[in-house]
């Protein structure tokens, strides 16, 4: 009944996974490479126009947009809600997602694309590669994804990526100061559409972007992996010999990300 176009390593396909499993939702996955570019394949462009993943399909019918994918769920299964009753953190809650969708994911996508994405596609000839670059749809996708394959962790995108994520994180320190929860004191979908983001920079071993002096967001977060959503949806989709491979990357670049810090 519900199938989900998805890939392991994106953040928004995470979210709606965590999402799933809070429900306790049964789905079937369809794996989405995104390193070959299978989303821009005109059979995946016919459920999801945008060429992104996830799509959700419930009922033969796409749903497309990871937030929006979020909060259909909660209200297709009212069952297990993750959106607070109260109308105000109702609102807090949709500001959080909206964050996350306008600043905070352009950003871990500035800085997990060059890591993940460009080694795969640098092996292609450049005629083949523009061509692939130049499918997708969204212009200002299409443009900064071109940049990054040009300049990689050089690209002029990065120093303003590194802020808005610090930014991000000194705002959440703030609003873990007054809540259990980054939202009132119970897990909601701001919770959940924030820590794949988090997932990005344990991967890379980035952590000293919040571990140092963040305490709250730290144990936050910390929370958030025990949770068995967290887990399966997930911490399963990175073993120990992958997160080593990751990390290892992550490290050999630590020094152009912390350069925008200072």
């Amino acid at each position: 009944m519900l199938e989900l176009y998805t890939h392991p390593m994106s953040p928004c396909a995470q979210k709606v996974r965590i999402v799933l499993a809070e429900k306790g939702l049964d789905w079937t996955a369809h794996h989405v490479s995104l390193q070959d570019k299978e989303n821009l394949r005109p059979e995946y462009l016919k459920l999801n126009k945008l060429g992104v993943v996830p799509t959700l399909v419930h009922g033969g019918r796409p749903v497309i947009e990871s937030s929006i994918i979020c909060e259909y769920l909660d209200d297709a299964f009212p069952a297990q809600t993750v959106k607070p009753a109260d109308p105000y953190e109702r609102s807090r809650m949709r500001f959080w997602m909206k964050h996350v969708d306008v600043k905070l994911h352009p950003s871990c996508g500035t800085l997990q694309w060059p890591m993940v994405m460009r080694p795969r596609l640098m092996e292609k000839p450049e005629e083949e590669r523009q061509a692939l670059l130049d499918r997708i749809p969204e212009k200002p996708r299409r443009e900064r994804q071109k940049r990054l394959v040009k300049f990689g962790l050089d690209s002029p995108d990065v120093g303003d990526a590194v802020r808005t994520y610090r930014k991000t994180i000194l705002d959440m320190e703030q609003a873990l100061s007054e809540n259990q929860w980054v939202v009132g004191e119970g897990f909601t979908l701001a919770d959940a559409c924030l820590a794949p983001y988090f997932q990005t920079l344990i991967q890379f071993g980035w952590t000293a972007l919040y571990d140092r002096d963040c305490p709250r967001v730290q144990d936050w977060f910390e929370r958030c992996q025990q949770r068995a959503s967290y887990q399966s949806a997930v911490a399963e989709d990175f073993p120990a010999q992958l997160m080593a491979e990751l990390k290892e990357k992550g490290g050999a670049v630590w020094d152009k990300i912390a350069a925008h810090l200072e």
